[in-house]
C-alpha cells in the first residue's frame, strides 16, 4: 500500500482547485464574450474606410496606396477586393478573398483575429481586421495570467502546507511511541491553532493515562501485599477448625473474613473511581443531616455547621465522612471538631483532631493508597481511607487537603461543589 502524505494531498487539492478555476473562468469568458464591442468597432471602421477610399474608377495603384495609408493611420489590417473579388491592395497580411456565395456583411473570428467584411455599394469588398497587427488576444492573456497566479500560489503555499503536515507527522510519531508502551512520551505544542490544541489534549490524556496505569500498578502491588495477612489468618483458622473449633476461633475467623471483605470492597471502589468511572451524582443530599448522622456514632465528635445541599451520591458522601471520622479518632485524640459551611459555590467540611499532627513533608503522601503516618503502623486499617476521601471529593467536583491551623493536631478540609439555590423568578 502506497503511503499518502497529507501535505501532498493538501497541496494537490490547492493546485487542482486553481486549475479548475482557470478552466471555468476561461470557458465562461469564451461563452459570454460575444465580441459585440469588436464588431461595432470593425463595422464603423469599415464604413469610414469606404468613405475615405478613392472611387472604383481610380487606378488600382491609387486604391492600393490609399488602403496602405488608411491602415497605417488607424492601426488596423485592411484588405480591398474589386467587384470580381480580386485583390487590389492590403495593409498587413491580406485576408482571404470572399467566396462566391459570400454574404454582403460578415463577422468572423479566425486565426488572424476578429474581422469584419462588407460589400461596398460599388460592389468592391473590404475586410477590416483588428488583430492582424499584434493586438493582444484577451482569452490568451487571461489564460496566461491565471496560469501565472496558479504557479505563484502553488510555489508559495508548498512551504506552509509542508510545515502544517510536518507538525501532524511529529504528533503521529509521539502517538506511535506512546502506543508502544512509552507512557512518558509527550509532544511539543507548536503554534496556537487546532493542531496545537490536539497536541495539548494528547499530552493531557497521556498524563492521565500514565497516572492511572502507575496508580493501578501500585494498587495491585500493595493490594497483593495487604491481602496476604488476612488470607493467612483465614487459612490458619480453617485448619484449626478441622481439629475442632471453639466459638472464639469461629468468631476470629468471621472477623478475618469481614476484614478481607472490607479490604476488597475498598480496593474495588478505589479502582472504579481511579479509572474515571463517574458515579451517578443525581441525588439532592442534605449534607448537614448526613454529617450529623455519622457524627452521632462517635462520642468524641462535635458538629458545628449550617445547612448545605448539593447534588451527589449519598452512599459515597457517607463513606467520605465516615473515613474522615475514623481517621481522626484512630490517629488523633479527642475531641474531634467537625465544621460544615458554605463558601461561594462550595460546601466546606473541616475535620480537626487534637493529636500529634502530621509533618509537612508527609501531608500530601498521606492521601496516597496504603500510606500511613510514622508510628501508625500498628493502628488498625489499610491506609486507604484518606485516598478514598480525596477520590470521592474530586468525583463531586471538589478537593481534599490538609490545612495549617494554630491549634495542635491536624485539620482535613474537604470542598464539594454545592447546589446553589435557584433565583426567584421575577413577578409578572
Amino acid at each position: 500500500m502506497i503511503k499518502r502524505h497529507l501535505h501532498r494531498q493538501i497541496y494537490a487539492t490547492i493546485i487542482g482547485c486553481l486549475l479548475l478555476l482557470v478552466i471555468i473562468t476561461s470557458g465562461t469568458f469564451a461563452l459570454v464574450d460575444d465580441d459585440r464591442f469588436d464588431r461595432k468597432i470593425l463595422q464603423v471602421t469599415a464604413q469610414l474606410t469606404f468613405r475615405a477610399l478613392p472611387p472604383a474608377t481610380a487606378s488600382r495603384a491609387e486604391q492600393a496606396r490609399a488602403i496602405t495609408e488608411l491602415g497605417q493611420e488607424i492601426g488596423m489590417a485592411l484588405t480591398l477586393f474589386d467587384a470580381n473579388k480580386e485583390l487590389i491592395g492590403a495593409y498587413g497580411k491580406p485576408s482571404r478573398r470572399p467566396p462566391p456565395d459570400a454574404a454582403a456583411n460578415k463577422w468572423r473570428r479566425h486565426g488572424l483575429g476578429p474581422s469584419w467584411r462588407i460589400r461596398l455599394p460599388d460592389n468592391r469588398w473590404i475586410t477590416v481586421r483588428m488583430e492582424g497587427l499584434g493586438r493582444p488576444r484577451p482569452i490568451l492573456g487571461l489564460l496566461i495570467l491565471l496560469i501565472g497566479v496558479t504557479l505563484a500560489i502553488g510555489l508559495g503555499s508548498y512551504p506552509f502546507v509542508k510545515k502544517l503536515t510536518g507538525r501532524l507527522e511529529r504528533l503521529q510519531k509521539g502517538v506511535d511511541r506512546f502506543g508502544t508502551g512509552d507512557l512518558s512520551t509527550r509532544v511539543d505544542v507548536e503554534g496556537f491553532d487546532e493542531i496545537a490544541t490536539l497536541a495539548s489534549s494528547f499530552n493531557s490524556a497521556a498524563t492521565t493515562i500514565e497516572r492511572l496505569v502507575n496508580s493501578n500498578r501500585q494498587l495491585l502491588a500493595n493490594a497483593s501485599h495487604e491481602l496476604r495477612t488476612p488470607l493467612a489468618r483465614v487459612r490458619l483458622g480453617v485448619e484449626m477448625l478441622k481439629e475442632g473449633g471453639s466459638p472464639a476461633r469461629r468468631a476470629a475467623l468471621e472477623r478475618d473474613i469481614a476484614e478481607l471483605d472490607s479490604l476488597i470492597d475498598e480496593i474495588l471502589l478505589m479502582s472504579r473511581l481511579d479509572t474515571g468511572h463517574r458515579p451517578a451524582l443525581n441525588e439532592t443530599v442534605d449534607l448537614l443531616g448526613l454529617v450529623a448522622e455519622e457524627v452521632a456514632h462517635y462520642d468524641a465528635a462535635i458538629l458545628d455547621g449550617t445547612p448545605v445541599e448539593l447534588l451527589g451520591s449519598t452512599k459515597l458522601l457517607r463513606r467520605l465522612v465516615r473515613n474522615l471520622l475514623d481517621n481522626a479518632t484512630k490517629h488523633g485524640r479527642p475531641p474531634v471538631d467537625v465544621k460544615l459551611q458554605q463558601s461561594g459555590d462550595f460546601a466546606v467540611l473541616r475535620v480537626h483532631d487534637n493529636g500529634d499532627g502530621i509533618a509537612n513533608g508527609q501531608r500530601e503522601n498521606i492521601f496516597e493508597p496504603f500510606t500511613r503516618g510514622q508510628g501508625k503502623q500498628n493502628v488498625p486499617g489499610y491506609g486507604l481511607g484518606l485516598s478514598l476521601v480525596r477520590q470521592i471529593a474530586e468525583a463531586h467536583g471538589g478537593s481534599a487537603k490538609f490545612i495549617q491551623t494554630d491549634s495542635p493536631g491536624c485539620t482535613v478540609e474537604i470542598r464539594l461543589a454545592a447546589k446553589l439555590p435557584e433565583e426567584p423568578k421575577p413577578a409578572l
